[in-house]
């Protein structure tokens, strides 16, 4: 397939920013007692996963596997460690020993996490300007230019 560079490359770019929209939020939140859901905020992470996002049906998703590689956001997890437990015994939020349950979010991991992230990104953004331009190329040696 003549643009597989380009589809390979979109592709991990849109994971790739999926990715660091999930650190942002996991670094945002990384102080947040109180959710919405109750509780402190826990850690989320992306799975990644082989191929293009699937499609609606299974022919489609079938079809789609054979003919266009990439890589994909398979699923968003939330972290199963534990919450850290922090003494603070004024907190409206303490239990009786005085601990209030902080998020599990590892700041430092995150941030080695974006630079991954971020790096991932800006080599994708390479290779799609460098197939890009290969194909312009190459359309203009059809042309005879």
């Amino acid at each position: 397939m003549a643009f597989d560079g380009i589809s390979i490359s979109g592709s991990g770019i849109t994971a790739n920013r999926l990715w660091m929209n999930v650190i942002a939020e996991n670094l945002a939140n990384a102080q947040s007692t109180v959710t919405p859901q109750g509780g402190p905020y826990r850690s989320q992470s992306v799975v990644m996963a082989e191929g293009m996002a699937p499609a609606a049906g299974f022919g489609q998703t079938l079809a789609r596997a054979a003919t266009a590689p990439g890589v994909h956001v398979a699923r968003i997890v939330t972290s199963p460690a534990p919450l850290r437990l922090v003494y603070d015994p004024a907190s409206p939020l303490a239990n009786a020993a005085g601990y209030v349950k902080k998020p599990n979010v590892n700041q430092v991991t995150q941030l080695t996490d974006m630079m991954v992230a971020s790096q991932s990104y800006d080599a994708n953004v390479t290779a799609l300007s460098d197939a890009e331009a290969a194909d312009q190329a190459a359309l203009k040696m059809g042309q005879g230019v």
